[in-house]
């Protein structure tokens, strides 16, 4: 079997490159495409340059269009414009379609989902094993504690990430209002100031801390009578999240059409 061709969305900022120098380093993938916003700094620039590889003859473009006849499939890390955008493209050739980007809305949750009908697309807020396995664990722990445990989350990102609560935070408060059996959006607190009153009993805190250059660190506390039970989680490299998404996208290859997370990547669906 040829090996898979991928195209790096995002490919000049500090995900994407860290994209291109996964897929370099991996078995079975190819890099057949670089794109970026256009107007963007990096365009006509070599993606491997960029990823500090060297020259590898992929020059990153602002459309991705002429690239999807001759690829396999997309690894996005961008934003939610441009990851609804490029969703609907990818959709049309029915390419494989990974999405890592955070931030996105119910509505555009709802226009991927619409995408996925026509194309395999496996989207997660964060594409480590360490946090999938997390997740399946946060589940798990509070489907088994009773409500008289409290469940916050606290994540730690660098002073440019510029959405809060991170993907993977709300990972983790949707994995535990699974657990709880109850919906994530009516039963979280997403800031606290002032005079706020008592804790609202059932509710999923979320705190977010942002500063310096942490990749990402969480932590999900589950608080009762007189102990307190953390689960935490510490990235200390980004090409954890890059592995998963090479990784993600050749489980994909040859899959129907579907909205897939990487729970089912890593066989957790069931765990």
């Amino acid at each position: 079997m040829s090996d898979m061709r991928l195209i790096v969305a995002g490919a000049g900022g500090r995900m994407g490159r860290t994209l291109v120098k996964a897929v370099a380093d991996s078995d079975g993938v190819i890099l057949a495409g670089a794109v970026d916003a256009p107007g963007s700094a990096v365009i006509g620039r070599d993606a491997g340059e960029l990823a500090g590889l060297g020259t590898n003859g992929i020059t990153v473009t602002a459309d991705p269009a002429p690239l999807l006849d001759k690829a396999d499939g997309v690894i996005n890390f961008t934003v939610p414009g441009a990851t609804v955008a490029l969703a609907e493209i990818v959709a049309t050739r029915g390419l494989v379609h990974i999405i890592g980007t955070t931030g996105l809305s119910a509505e555009n949750d709802k226009l991927i989902a619409l995408a996925a009908q026509r194309s395999a697309i496996v989207k997660s807020g964060n594409m480590s094993l360490g946090v999938n396995l997390l997740a399946a664990l946060v589940e798990r722990v509070a489907r088994t504690l009773d409500h008289e445990f409290d469940i916050e989350i606290v994540e730690m990102h660098h002073n440019k990430k510029i959405d809060a609560p991170s993907g993977t935070a709300l990972m983790f408060g949707r994995a535990a209002a699974a657990g709880r059996n109850v919906d994530l959006e009516t039963h979280s607190e997403r800031g606290r100031d002032g005079h706020t009153g008592a804790r609202c009993p059932g509710n999923i805190g979320f705190a977010s801390l942002r500063g310096g250059t942490v990749v990402g660190d969480h932590t999900v506390v589950f608080a009762g009578p007189a102990e307190r039970i953390e689960l935490s989680h510490k990235a200390e490299d980004r090409m954890i999240f890059a592995r998963g998404a090479v990784k993600a996208a050749m489980w994909a290859q040859g899959k129907k059409p579907g909205l897939y997370t990487m729970a089912d990547v890593l066989g957790l669906a069931n765990f």
